[in-house]
């Protein structure tokens, strides 16, 4: 069975997208140029995957999506930046459970696309 990812993309203006999906490179292209992708990001590149994270089941990508996208713009900067201590002011919007997977994650760079 596939993994599930969280990911966000970023807009050709800078803005932020927060998805879910088992492959995120496969997404973003969709996203980028297919009937599949996003209506919202539809003539807003060009794109790019800014961060991606694999989680353990499509229920958790789907409460860790949900979370992300209730922070400001300040805190989603500070998770593709992988700036986590900065989560911490917002653990009562994400939960402290998924504070820590990321924390624990954030070690071997899984957040990072490319690393």
């Amino acid at each position: 069975m596939a993994g599930w990812w969280l990911y966000l993309v970023r807009t050709g203006s800078g803005s932020l997208y927060t998805g879910i999906s088992t492959d995120p490179e496969r997404r973003l292209k969709e996203h980028a140029g297919g009937p599949r992708g996003a209506r919202a990001l539809r003539g807003r590149g060009p794109l790019q995957l800014a961060f991606a994270l694999e989680v353990e089941s499509r229920s958790r990508a789907l409460r860790l999506e949900a979370a992300v996208k209730r922070l400001d713009r300040p805190a989603k900067e500070a998770l593709v930046a992988g700036r986590l201590d900065a989560l911490g002011l917002v653990a009562q919007d994400l939960g402290d459970d998924l504070v820590d997977e990321l924390s624990d994650d954030a070690g071997d760079d899984a957040g990072r696309p490319g690393a």
